[in-house]
């Protein structure tokens, strides 16, 4: 692989200079840009302002500081792989609900957020160890209640796949089917779960053990 481009996103800018610091003395590795999450957010929405103005990128390293954010971007649409930055694993399944393709410790040195940025952008998934355990469905008493209606095989296989990130374009090619199709099914899933939105379902899917991660 070429030098691996990296786009750094965070709120706080003294954590996006201190990223690209990081970053800066490693060989096989740019950072072409730094942008906050909400211009991001603007860029993604507005065909206008494409993502590749902030500069090309092979992979996104997103820090989320101490706290999560009420909204969470919806990284499918940046069409970039994704690697999230947590301070603990309280928010992990949200934030991999959201699409990113890496979950990683706020604490990890330059060399493992480099390996991980190389390893999403050849399309694979990094997950820290001490987070995996909060992606599972939770049980017991406080677990999510199943839903009204049971959903149907073909529902099920689009849910895996918003899971796993994919666009309802994308959905539409893998399964064979029209856009118009998938759209159908996602509201139909958000209805059977109670979600208001993609992320909403894929976290509520995931607490009821109805897809794997």
């Amino acid at each position: 692989m070429d030098e691996l481009q990296l786009l750094i996103v965070a709120d706080d800018p003294l954590v996006r200079a201190g990223l690209t610091l990081l970053l800066a003395d490693l060989p096989g590795c740019q950072v072409t840009g730094q942008i906050s999450s909400d211009a991001l957010a603007d860029a993604l929405e507005d065909p206008t302002a494409p993502i590749s103005s902030f500069g090309r990128a092979d992979a996104i390293i997103w820090d989320l500081g101490w706290e999560t954010p009420a909204t969470l971007p919806d990284w499918p649409d940046a069409a970039i792989p994704v690697i999230a930055l947590l301070p603990d694993g309280d928010a992990a399944a949200e934030v991999w609900a959201a699409g990113v393709r890496g979950l990683l410790l706020r604490d990890l040195d330059a060399d493992q957020l480099l390996a991980a940025a190389q390893a999403v952008a050849r399309g694979l998934a990094v997950i820290e160890p001490s987070l995996a355990l909060d992606l599972l469905p939770t049980a017991g008493p406080a677990a999510e209640a199943l839903p009204v209606e049971e959903l149907t095989p073909r529902e099920s296989e689009v849910l895996q796949l918003l899971a796993e990130g994919l666009t309802n374009k994308a959905i539409a090619q893998s399964l064979n089917i029209s856009d118009h199709t998938v759209k159908f099914h996602v509201n139909a899933i958000l209805s059977k779960l109670g979600a208001q939105s993609r992320t909403e379902a894929v976290v509520r899917a995931t607490r009821l053990g109805l897809i794997l991660l």
